[in-house]
């Protein structure tokens, strides 16, 4: 009977490795990964990861392709030697191959001076976002985006 105790230590590892844990990632998880690897390489400020993540066919509606995202991040992340994004909920739709993720995000940056002894942001702004994405070889890439500056839109009381 001493014996027991011992073989269900060896016994243990091998069952959790043959029977993994019960939640198993769903497209939607799969998605927010997408969302949050390019919030974690903008704060970064990597261009290259960011674009990992990014269609080449992408296209939004304020006429920006993948190029243009591209000369947007490079202008941003020169501009602002610190740059952070906040985002506090991701709605998150799937439908098929195709999804839609829905968030506000709080984007900060701070520039190379030292302004307000270097604490407080320079640029500071809250945006509403709809991020389109798809299906491109098994992983899901950023298609479309659109993004509005909190409080301003049709809704907007004077």
């Amino acid at each position: 009977m001493r014996r027991l105790p011992g073989l269900l230590l060896y016994i243990l590892p091998v069952v959790l490795l043959l029977f993994p844990a019960c939640h198993k990632e769903t497209e939607e998880d799969r998605v927010k990964k997408v969302v949050t690897k390019v919030q974690q390489s903008a704060e970064e400020k990597k261009i290259m990861a960011v674009l990992e993540n990014i269609s080449k066919s992408y296209k939004d509606p304020q006429g920006n392709d993948y190029d243009g995202i591209k000369g947007l991040l490079a202008f941003y992340f020169f501009r602002h030697q610190k740059v952070s994004v906040y985002m506090p909920n991701i709605d998150i739709v799937v439908t098929g191959p195709t999804a839609k993720a829905l968030f506000q995000a709080i984007l900060t940056g701070r520039g190379t001076g030292e302004s307000a002894g270097g604490i407080l942001p320079e640029a500071l702004g809250a945006y509403n976002f709809e991020v389109l994405l798809a299906k491109e070889d098994g992983s899901w890439k950023v298609t479309s985006a659109r993004w509005q500056r909190a409080g301003e839109g049709a809704g907007q009381q004077p």
